[in-house]
């Protein structure tokens, strides 16, 4: 790992290689046999199949010696999700110098070393349940660094990055298109996407790419956040903290999540399937450079895995 926190990083679910990739700095990897399973069943007619579920397994996070969490995930990238989750719960702050992060497989458990103690313990008081797909948190005083940031009034996307960046993604090979139950979130720069990272709980998809960026140094300027889950307050909250000006969905948007995005001044964009998509919030950021009439809709195939998937 490299970065503003480089340490030794203990093995994670997978070797703790993160792979170098021509385009993608991270993507998925389906073929990995521990993200997962082989079950049989019945389909509508009552005949015998074979079908591919995504595997879910717990991780107990710890800062230093507190616990914090149980967090159900596929288990892979587990140090980018035990930074990234510290990080977006401001119980790591930027000032916190990481020096380890240890994770055990057997007993399912990660450890986050600072060099110092954090002042968590306050907060842990304050914390809520989320609508998050798995087990979600978060803390009395995110609000408070929410209503702080300042995003980039200057940052733009344009349509023709929407577009490029729909297609490259919704094709990628991922357990998101292959087995379904999961949520996929992709760190993108105008037309390219960068890191794409899956799990069972849109947040923790999120969490891992604020630790990947936080270990690698990759700084929020210039990038844009797209996700395949539903455009909710707490991806608004997240994507702000991580102070990501521009948030898309392929899926769309609740009330909250809208509020919050123009309180923030967030570019939010949901329903972005094909050739279509709709923003609620930040619309002054859009360049309108592409005639929709050019690109192609959505292929059903990509649909019917999508509804499968969401």
């Amino acid at each position: 790992m490299g970065g503003a926190d480089r340490m030794p990083v203990a093995r994670d679910a997978r070797g703790g290689h993160i792979p170098r990739m021509t385009g993608y700095l991270v993507k998925p990897d389906p073929a990995d046999a521990r993200l997962t399973e082989r079950v049989p069943g019945v389909d509508q007619d009552g005949k015998a199949i074979e079908t591919s579920v995504t595997v879910e397994r717990p991780l107990t996070l710890f800062l230093n010696s507190q616990e914090i969490v149980t967090l159900m995930t596929i288990g892979d990238y587990v140090d980018c999700l035990a930074v990234g989750y510290l990080i977006n719960q401001n119980m790591l702050r930027q000032g916190d110098r990481v020096t380890g992060v240890d994770y055990d497989e057997e007993i399912e458990t990660v450890v986050v070393r600072t060099a110092h103690e954090t002042d968590f313990e306050e907060r842990m008081k304050k914390r809520t349940r989320t609508s998050g797909c798995a087990l979600g948190t978060v803390f009395g005083d995110v609000m408070e660094t929410f209503e702080e940031v300042v995003l980039d009034p200057g940052a733009e996307v344009r349509t023709s990055w929407l577009y490029a960046l729909a297609k490259a993604i919704n094709t990628t090979p991922s357990l998101y298109l292959e087995a379904g139950a999961i949520h996929g979130c992709v760190l993108c720069e105008r037309d390219r996407p960068l890191i794409y990272m899956e799990d069972v709980g849109r947040h923790n998809a999120v969490d891992k790419i604020a630790g990947y960026m936080r270990l690698n140094r990759i700084v929020p300027e210039g990038k844009m956040f797209y996700t395949t889950g539903r455009l909710t307050s707490e991806m608004v909250i997240k994507a702000v903290q991580m102070r990501i000006p521009i948030l898309v969905s392929r899926s769309g948007f609740t009330a909250w999540g809208v509020e919050l995005a123009r309180q923030a001044d967030l570019t939010l964009i949901g329903r972005a399937r094909g050739r279509r998509f709709i923003a609620l919030a930040g619309e002054h950021r859009i360049v309108y450079d592409a005639d929709p009439r050019s690109v192609g809709e959505e292929p059903a195939s990509v649909q019917r895995k999508g509804a499968r998937a969401g």
